[in-house]
């Protein structure tokens, strides 16, 4: 299940993201999505979770969680 990461503070890190989901089961993919020009975070990043009931429960775990100082966004993509 694909899954999207909103409002992530701009010096997340995605090691940092990857231990978060890595929680809650198996991660295929996580890819922080960073600006060609400059090479720094967007703000948002996609994370592949292959089980469903575990990407859901990691949805649930994650979503408003505080990082940084922000409530983080998590959604099915």
């Amino acid at each position: 299940m694909k899954i999207l990461v909103r409002n992530l503070e701009r010096t997340v890190e995605e090691a940092e993201l990857l231990k978060l989901f890595q929680a809650y089961g198996k991660v295929d993919v996580c890819n922080l999505v960073l600006d060609a020009a400059t090479g720094k975070s967007k703000g948002f990043a996609f994370v592949e979770m292959p089980n469903p009931r575990e990407a859901i429960k990691a949805i649930k775990g994650l979503n408003t969680l505080r990082l940084h100082g922000h409530g983080i966004r998590v959604k099915a993509a």
